[in-house]
């Protein structure tokens, strides 16, 4: 059993409240948590406006098949979230 994880730090410029800030990360739980083997949380920065980090972690028989996960993952958010990414960070958990 591999399993991977995948930190992504985002900017939200502009943003005034908590509630647009779940607004426009929100769908992240929604598109990547229906995933059998893939969980999403939000990782830092809860109480803060402008800043989030966001944690997917997937797990799967083989190293790359958690590989082809993340990468799939971390190019989606790249393309449809409304945010910076600020530090994309990934790292093997066995």
């Amino acid at each position: 059993m591999s399993i991977g994880s995948l930190a992504i730090e985002f900017r939200l410029a502009g943003c005034r409240s908590l509630k647009e800030k779940r607004q426009r990360l929100n769908g992240l739980r929604e598109r990547f948590g229906r995933a059998p083997n893939v969980a999403v949380f939000e990782s830092a920065h809860q109480d803060l406006l402008q800043r989030a980090e966001w944690t997917f972690v997937a797990g799967a028989a083989g190293a790359r098949v958690v590989e082809q996960l993340l990468a799939g993952i971390e190019r989606d958010v790249q393309l449809s979230v409304d945010a910076e990414l600020i530090d994309i960070r990934r790292q093997w958990l066995d």
